[in-house]
This record gives structure tokens, C-alpha cells and sequence, in this order.
């Protein structure tokens, strides 16, 4: 979606603006798009009749660079893209989530200050997030893309506070289980 996105709303456009617009945004964050990929994603989404190439020139020793356009059924399926996405809700896969869904086989200690990292490192984020608000470079970009750092920052927020509440909670030894019986086999609540 991003890719068909950027394509309609920059052509003609070579695949390094895409990747370059791309990486400005910093969607290699937030949006799981690897720099590395767009120029497959570019050749892939031509294959399929939804990106066609416009001209490819070279010049002097330079690699040569294709331009890009969107076909009429890659614009059909970019609106597609556009509402699946703006009209549902989806949690993108977080490997922070398997390991915490294993809480017992580490210790308390260790669990606590865990999370009192991860708080840590979002707010590391959230101030690189201020950061880029605040700077002239964000005087070029389109509003809406303050708003959706607004949204990261908030979100980070909420998991610090989160991340606080849990860590005190396993410093109070709070039980993992309901009850004592209910513990895997071989688990125990240290």
C-alpha cells in the first residue's frame, strides 16, 4: 500500500524517490517497509500489472534508474488497501508479546527491570519523536505527518505507564497464577 501510494501520488517517479520519500518518513519504523525491499517491492508490484515502467535511463556510470507509474487496477487496489486499513483495527506482531506471554521463567528481578528498560527505551523514542517535531524539517512535511508521530508519542506513553505498573506489581511479588495448582509444570513464580 505504501509503495502503490507513494508511486500515484509522485509519478513519474524513480524507485530511489520512493525510497528516499520512504526513509524521510521514517516507515522503515512504523510501517515495516525495508529500504532494502522497495526496489523489489517496485519489480513485484510491476509483474502484477499494478506499477508500470515509464522509461529506465542511465547516466554516465550511475546504475540505471527506472521511472514508475500507477496502472489504472493498481490504483483500484491501493483505494482497496486505503479503507481495509483505515477501517480496521490490527495489532502488528510484537516479540515483546511472545516473551512476556513466558513471565515465570525469568526472574522477578530480572522481569521488573525488564520493563523498567523498555520504559526507558520509549522514552527514547518519544524524545527523538519531540525532536523531529520541533526541527525545520518538519515545517516540509504535510501536517498530517505530525500527527501521526502525535500518535506514536502517545501510544509510547501509555506503555511506559504500563510498563511501570507491571514491574511494581511483580516487585510486590504479586502471584502469576490464579492459583497454586494452576502453574505449568516445572514453572515457578520467583
Amino acid at each position: 500500500m505504501m509503495i502503490l501510494g507513494l508511486v500515484q501520488w509522485m509519478q513519474p517517479v524513480h524507485g530511489y524517490d520512493v525510497r528516499r520519500e520512504l526513509l524521510s518518513w521514517s516507515a522503515d519504523k512504523w510501517a515495516n517497509v525495508q529500504p532494502g525491499s522497495i526496489y523489489h517491492a517496485l519489480r513485484k508490484l510491476t509483474e502484477e500489472q499494478l506499477l508500470r515502467e515509464v522509461a529506465t535511463e542511465q547516466v554516465g556510470a550511475r546504475p540505471a534508474r527506472t521511472t514508475y507509474e500507477i496502472t489504472e487496477k493498481g490504483a483500484a487496489e491501493f483505494q482497496s488497501l486505503l479503507r481495509v486499513n483505515w477501517w480496521s483495527v490490527a495489532t502488528p506482531p510484537d516479540p515483546f508479546m511472545a516473551a512476556f506471554a513466558f513471565l515465570p521463567a525469568l526472574p522477578r528481578a530480572e522481569t521488573a527491570a525488564a520493563l523498567r528498560n523498555r520504559a526507558v527505551q520509549l522514552g527514547a523514542g518519544i524524545q527523538q519523536l519531540q525532536a523531529l517535531i520541533g526541527a525545520d524539517w518538519a515545517d516540509h512535511k504535510p501536517v498530517y505527518v505530525r500527527w501521526m508521530w502525535e500518535l506514536s508519542i502517545e501510544r509510547a506513553e501509555a506503555e511506559i505507564r504500563w510498563c511501570e505498573r507491571i514491574a511494581a506489581r511483580i516487585e510486590k511479588d504479586e502471584p502469576y497464577f490464579p492459583t497454586p495448582t494452576g502453574q505449568p509444570a516445572g514453572w515457578v513464580d520467583h
